[in-house]
């Protein structure tokens, strides 16, 4: 198996159902970050990027962009999860149960749901993983739910 942080990445056969991947380092998200992403995309919802209209809000100040949020938590998962990646075949459960906010810090970790041989692709493998974002505070701000088409290791 691969150590942690190795580019080359983690093959099919490196995952067993159960393991429990940490992914290093956190991030922590910018109030630059919020706003670019959130125009970028063209979300116009002022709650991401009018500070005057958030604190006026239930939130009282502005709302990291969920879609961000999402984001960020796939890529943090990349080296440990995607590297040998040829493709995500499926995103399901995707969950907010809190916010993010400008200034938080975000850890994220991996569990292996399950793995099986592809019926279509006699080099590969589908991982089934769920992946799940922390604050600073260690209050979960999203879950998903992910399908991988994986690179068997090579003959």
């Amino acid at each position: 198996m691969p150590k942690v942080g190795d580019l080359s990445g983690y093959y099919y056969e490196d995952y067993e159902e159960g393991a429990v991947f940490k992914h290093w380092p956190g991030r922590t998200v910018t109030q630059f970050d919020n706003v670019w992403f959130t125009l970028m995309t063209l979300n116009t919802h002022p709650l991401h990027f009018d500070t005057e209209y958030a604190s006026k809000t239930e939130f009282g100040k502005c709302l990291v962009n969920s879609t961000f949020t999402f984001s960020l938590l796939a890529g943090m998962s990349v080296t440990d999860i995607s590297q040998n990646a040829i493709a995500n075949l499926g995103w399901e459960e995707v969950k907010i149960p809190g916010p993010t906010f400008e200034g938080d810090t975000l850890y994220a970790e991996t569990t292996v749901l399950s793995r099986r041989e592809s019926k279509s692709r006699s080099d590969c493998g589908i991982v089934r993983v769920e992946s799940v974002a922390k604050n600073q505070r260690g209050e979960i701000v999203l879950t998903f739910i992910r399908s991988i088409l994986i690179k068997k290791k090579p003959v």
